[in-house]
């Protein structure tokens, strides 16, 4: 500014000088021509070096970027000219992970130089002084630039190789440590020690091929693919990648070998145990029906030999030949058990796990079943004997029971029947003698029962319970006596009742006579009975006018008589109770007590001096026979002794006339 204002102040000088003198008006403008012509010189000559300064402060700017841009090349070169490029993965993922960080970095740099270049290209373009500088400070910054580039993607190949075979070396160290571990569970000699425990064994074994197909889908399959690719890509570790490649799969075959051969031999023992296992089902099952079997052929053999006939033990002799003649069916499935046995034990197994039986203890059973059978046949002979014994005592029984009942019937009939002859032509004094005399002969015949009870009593003590050779029995036919001795009894003291009221009451020996046929024709059983419709009919037979009635409807005429004659109502009227009836009724007027003695007398079996109360109320009506028992002493014999129910008719019926 100041030389430009001086420069000024001198051109206006000259001005006006030139303008105001004409003296040196010439040399003044000349001067003044001169001055201009300096002064612009000096102008462009000052633009000039304004411009190279300019140029130079730009090629200084651009000279310190490319020079700030090599010194980064030049550390940077020093970083990727390094030699270490990992020895773990951690490291060269380290180194990786810092050659990313740095190639972002280039990229910013690479940015950079290109700006820098182009800043340089376009001093060129502006004619910069520096020109040929520029130009080969861009040349050499480029080449710097490719160098590091081209020594980077070295080193980042380096790197991702190394990586690689590491990577490579993992993944094999992975590989073969998996496959050691199942080398490990190879190693056993543990194959089940039954059926079961290999089968479990077996399944797991499955379990551990599948494992191994798995695995060889994927961990095999992918580090041959790795070593396939590392040797396409021609890697620098080839040989050692191919060694420790062929070397794994080596152990990976030798591992499936293993598997194999211990699958093999687990289906082996599978296998033997199976056939252990069948054997010892299959004895399980035989020794269990054997046992079975023996246990029935022990309970029929051991079962007490009582029979009741020779019927059962011939039919027991005869199963027992059955049962012996299937012996050999028996022997046939014990020999099988033995040979069993003889092969389950030579496969050196534990005991039988399905039974507790033992061969032991069967051979034990079958010697204790041909004891057993020994005993029984002694024991069927015994008791073959035996019933032959009883058979022969039937016999003599039923001889003599059918002889006795036969005696027994002869004798009812006469008694009921073969006397109607007497009495058609005999009065009731000879039939009385004719009863008396059967009577004895049945008392007689007492010893010929006797004789039937003891062999009965034989018979009971041997145990016989049936007799196919009668139908009668001690007892049945001790009941017949008794019932045909106190029918003798009874047709005694009837006879002897009708001839007392034939001789005290005036009743004819005729109608005494016609009350017994005609109680004796409605007795169609002879039973020495009649039951209420059969005496109905025997008294209509005797003149009785009983009304007609429906059956069911009350008949108050006929039941007043049943007061009489069954006051009990047990549904039957004896002869007893008959006669005493009709001789009742003959005898109403009786007055003195001559004739009441008779009448209690005639009540009386045997014409005892006195009654009893069943006689009482047999032939009196209830309220007679209550009015005697309570008016009646009790009888006394000639020693003072008070005869049980027995009642003393004749004082009581002398202290009634002398009342």
């Amino acid at each position: 500014m100041c030389a430009l204002s001086a420069s000024q102040g001198v051109l206006d000088t000259g001005k006006k000088l030139s303008d105001d003198n004409t003296i040196g008006k010439e040399e003044i403008q000349q001067r003044l021509a001169q001055f201009v012509d300096h002064w612009k010189e000096l102008k462009q000559l000052a633009a000039a070096r304004g411009q190279r300064l300019e140029e130079s402060l730009e090629y200084q700017q651009f000279v310190a970027n490319v020079e700030e841009e090599e010194a980064w090349i030049n550390e940077k070169m020093t970083l990727v000219a390094s030699e270490d490029y990992g020895d773990t993965l951690a490291a060269i993922q380290g180194l990786l992970k810092k050659h990313e960080a740095f190639e972002t970095d280039f990229t910013v740099h690479k940015d950079r130089v290109n700006d820098v270049c182009a800043n340089g290209e376009d001093l060129i373009k502006k004619n910069n002084h520096h020109e040929e500088n520029i130009t080969a400070k861009i040349k050499g910054l480029r080449g710097k630039v490719s160098d590091l580039e081209k020594a980077a993607a070295q080193r980042k190949a380096k790197l991702d190789e190394n990586s690689a075979f590491l990577q490579f070396n993992w993944k094999a160290d992975v590989v073969e440590s998996w496959i050691g571990e199942k080398e490990n569970s190879l190693k056993t000699d543990d194959y089940g020690r039954d059926l079961s425990s290999v089968q479990t064994l077996l399944t797991k074994q499955e379990t551990f091929d599948a494992g191994l197909q798995a695995f060889q889908q994927e961990g095999i399959a992918n580090i041959t693919a790795l070593k396939d690719q590392l040797l396409a890509a021609k890697h620098i570790q080839s040989k050692a990648i191919e060694v420790r490649h062929a070397s794994l799969m080596k152990r990976w075959n030798q591992l499936l070998a293993n598997s194999a051969a211990r699958k093999k031999k687990l289906l082996e023992a599978q296998e033997h145990f199976r056939k252990v296992e069948d054997l010892f089902l299959t004895f399980a099952k035989k020794a269990s029906a054997f046992n079975s079997w023996f246990e029935n052929a022990e309970e029929d053999l051991t079962d007490p030999v009582r029979c009741n006939s020779l019927e059962e033990i011939k039919a027991l002799r005869e199963a027992h030949d059955a049962f012996r003649s299937s012996l050999s069916s028996a022997q046939a499935d014990f020999n099988q058990l033995a040979e069993l046995d003889r092969q389950i034990k030579s496969f050196r197994v534990a005991s039988n796990p399905y039974t507790w039986f033992t061969m032991e203890a069967l051979e034990e059973t079958w010697r204790n079943l041909q004891k057993i059978i020994k005993e029984r046949e002694l024991e069927l002979q015994k008791e073959q004997r035996r019933q032959e014994e009883n058979d022969k005592l039937r016999q003599e029984f039923a001889q003599h029971a059918n002889a006795f009942h036969q005696w027994i019937q002869e004798t009812r009939t006469y008694l009921l029947d073969g006397s109607c002859m007497v009495e058609e032509s005999g009065t009731l004094e000879s039939q009385l003698e004719a009863t008396k005399h059967k009577h004895q002969e049945i008392r007689a015949m007492r010893s010929q029962l006797k004789k039937i009870e003891d062999l009965g009593a034989a018979m009971e003590e041997a145990l016989i319970l049936d007799n196919k050779y009668t139908e009668h029995s001690t007892v049945g036919l001790a009941q017949q006596w008794d019932q045909l001795d106190q029918l003798g009894m009874r047709m005694q003291h009837n006879l002897e009742q009708q001839i007392q009221a034939r001789n005290t009451t005036g009743v004819t020996e005729e109608a005494l006579k016609e009350f017994s046929m005609m109680f004796k024709h409605f007795d169609k059983d002879k039973s020495g009975r009649l039951n209420h419709q059969e005496f109905k009919s025997c008294l209509r037979s005797l003149g009785y006018d009983l009304p007609m009635v429906e059956e069911g409807e009350p008949d108050p005429e006929f039941e007043a008589i049943l007061d009489t004659v069954d006051p009990n109502r047990d549904g039957h009227v004896s002869l007893q109770e008959y006669m005493a009836f009709m001789i009742s009724r003959e005898t109403e007027n009786v007055k003195s007590s001559e004739e009441i003695e008779s009448a209690f007398r005639a009540l009386s079996s045997e014409g005892k001096p006195y009654v009893t109360k069943e006689e009482l109320y047999q032939n009196l009506t209830r309220e007679q026979a209550d009015y005697c028992i309570s008016h009646m002493k009790p009888y006394m014999d000639s020693k003072g002794r008070e005869l049980p129910s027995a009642y003393d008719y004749i004082e009581f019926t002398r202290s009634l006339f002398v009342n």
